[in-house]
């Protein structure tokens, strides 16, 4: 198997200083970043879409296999019929299949079944893992940290989704497999995260939540 030519990495060496302004200005933008129930139906254009999944693309992947697809959905009929079917399955998963310790720590949330997100924004965006791909003769290659791969390709998406002063929400309707067959996804695939994209309604609300202080979410050894 040859092996990829190797190139001089573009580094471009800055100061002391202006790492830790970088880094803050990287906080203080990401920090306002939330998941967004009420989303607006005003379009805008597609090729923002676009720049958003090559913005996905260029996250790492075990042994650059690249393991995903993103689904882009802004047919109306087909968004209705993906939230009928995730509804379907969110009633089931409300009333018979979530105990009582998960509803209580969604309540404060305020969720429910009821998602018309998913109708509602101009774009959906279906995101499969691909756990193996076939070769030309047949042959099936394993991809490899599939999970991995594809959900840090999901961080930089939503990243991406927020600096380009867009609002996102991570909805893992359970179990997923009606997007596989709605969306004639090949075996290969397995959906793995459902993420509806738009501009926020005006006066659009989310919950007043904060993040644990870094002295909670770190451990130092110096």
């Amino acid at each position: 198997m040859s092996q990829y030519p190797f190139i001089i990495y573009p580094h471009k060496p800055i100061s002391p200083a202006e790492m830790l302004w970088k880094s803050a200005s990287v906080y203080e933008s990401v920090r306002k970043r939330r998941s967004v129930r009420d989303i607006s139906d005003k379009p805008f254009p597609k090729a923002v879409v676009e720049n958003l999944i090559r913005v996905a693309g260029t996250a790492p992947s075990g042994a650059n296999r690249q393991p995903w697809t993103f689904c882009v959905v802004s047919n109306p009929e087909l968004k209705k019929q993906i939230r009928e079917m995730a509804e379907r399955e969110e009633y089931i998963s409300y009333t018979e299949r979530m105990p009582e310790e998960w509803k209580n720590d969604l309540a404060p949330l305020g969720t429910d079944w009821q998602k018309p997100f998913l109708e509602k924004a101009p774009y959906l965006i279906v995101v499969f893992k691909r756990n193996y791909e076939t070769e030309a003769d047949g042959h099936k290659h394993n991809n490899y940290y599939v999970t991995e791969s594809v959900g840090l390709a999901c961080g930089f998406l939503l990243m991406a989704i927020h600096e380009a002063g867009l609002v996102a929400l991570t909805h893992t309707p359970s179990p997923m497999d009606f997007l596989t067959k709605v969306l004639n996804r090949p075996k290969n695939e397995r959906p793995f995260l459902l993420i509806p994209v738009g501009l926020p309604e005006e006066n659009a609300k989310v919950p007043d939540i904060h993040r644990k202080p870094i002295a909670e979410i770190s451990e130092w050894y110096e």
